[in-house]
This record gives C-alpha cells, structure tokens and sequence, in this order.
C-alpha cells in the first residue's frame, strides 16, 4: 500500500500497464494519477503541475505564512505573491493590504481599519489612499473590477476577499 504511514504527497503512477482493472488497482492503492506508456512528456509536466498546485492548496503550511486563495499564492516570510505560478511585484504597501485583505477573507475590512492597519496613522475623511491602491493591486492581478475574483468592493463599506 502506497498510504500505509498516512503520507499525504502526491503519487502519479506511470507504468505500460493499460487495462482498466490495473488502473482501478493503482488508484485503489493509494495513486493520485495513473499515466501509460507510451506518454506525452508536456501531458507528465501538466499532471505534476497540477498535483503539486493541488497538493499545496490542502497543505497550507500550519505557521500561516502562505495564504492561497483560487490560484493567487502569498507569502508573508518571502514577501512574494505568485498568481498561476507567475511571480507577481508589489510594493511593500501593496502587499501589506493584499495580506491584511486575505488574513481577514470572508470579513469586510473597512479603508480606516486598512489604512490605521498599513500605514500605522490615523485615517483622515476624504482620503482616498487606499482606494489607489486597490486599484494598483487590482491591476497587478488582472482583476475584472465588474467580477473581481479577488478583491471585492462592499459599497459604503469597505473591501473584502471571499473566503473561497
């Protein structure tokens, strides 16, 4: 059995075995993926691919210095933000909103309390600060402002990620 000490990384079998009960059996045992011979070596590059990304998001490090959220990795220790697995440049303000943002996800974080937060000042009425740089951030990530996947505007309140 490949699981008999309770081992959660990702196992892709490759073998010439081809007919549908070896497959099951391999899957059965414990196989996340099972691939024949004669394989295309882009199809084994996308299946590690995606049991890697696969195993990364349900093995968030317990430390929470990674937060994943869809395809969007951040990394508080590294300061670094990888969308689809493309690294991503933010300035240091930046990415202390888009990690405030995602450490708080499924909650509405208000422009004071983001601002009070990052900036360590008082917030002042009229200040529009933090609204530029969400748009900064938005743009960084390709992120539709009429269907944000990431960052949500809660009208009169204030900003939110999904807790997806």
């Amino acid at each position: 059995m490949i699981r008999q000490k309770q081992l959660n990384f990702p196992v892709i079998m490759l073998t010439a075995k081809i007919e549908d009960q070896d497959k099951i059996k391999g899957l059965a045992l414990g196989a996340d993926d099972y691939l024949t011979k004669p394989f295309n070596p882009l199809e084994l590059m996308a299946r590690v691919k995606s049991q890697l990304r696969r195993y990364t998001k349900y093995n968030q490090p317990k430390n929470e210095h990674c937060i994943f959220i869809n395809n969007l990795e951040i990394n508080k220790e590294m300061h670094q933000c990888l969308l689809e697995d493309e690294e991503i440049e933010f300035t240091p303000i930046e990415f202390e909103i888009l990690w405030y943002l995602a450490s708080k996800r499924g909650n509405v974080v208000s422009s004071e309390e983001l601002f009070e937060k990052v900036w360590k000042e008082k917030y002042l009425e009229g200040n529009n600060t933090v609204m530029v740089h969400i748009r900064r951030i938005r743009e960084k990530l390709k992120d539709n402002t009429r269907d944000p996947k990431f960052i949500k505007t809660v009208w009169g309140v204030g900003y939110k990620i999904e807790s997806k």
